[in-house]
């Protein structure tokens, strides 16, 4: 997998930290443009994505003293074929999600199926396969 979910990520923790912890123990460099880091500080998380292989960075972590002194601890994210949107406008018609997630611009992968979740303002958008979703 090219994108690790970095988890228990406290808010003291900054992303400058972060990212020189990954390349501490994956040897790459953000600079390089090897992998990038976002933060996701309401789940307590972040996602760091690589451009190439990222070998054993997620078992790496897992074993690296900094990062157990922090409680980090680093999975690799597995591959779906649904994502879920939100802030989606009340009342918008689910054929325009579709074709916005169709669109070039924002992924232009082949929608199979939109899920809306009125209530909470969401939808589950289903692609035909894991690379729309990226």
């Amino acid at each position: 997998s090219t994108v690790v979910v970095l988890e228990n990520v406290q808010e003291t923790v900054k992303d400058c930290m972060l990212v020189m912890l990954v390349e501490n123990i994956s040897g790459l460099s953000e600079d390089d443009g090897d992998f990038s880091v976002e933060m996701i500080p309401e789940m307590c998380a972040a996602v760091v994505t690589f451009t190439g292989n990222t070998g054993e960075f997620a078992k790496k972590l897992n074993q690296n003293h900094r990062a157990k002194q922090h409680r980090i601890t680093a999975r690799c994210l597995e591959l779906t074929k649904t994502v879920r949107a939100e802030n989606i406008p009340p009342n918008t018609p689910s054929d325009y999600i579709t074709i916005y997630f169709e669109n070039k611009r924002n992924g232009g992968a082949q929608v199979v199926d939109v899920q809306q979740l009125p209530g909470e303002d969401a939808a589950i958008i289903t692609f035909k396969d894991h690379k729309g979703n990226a």
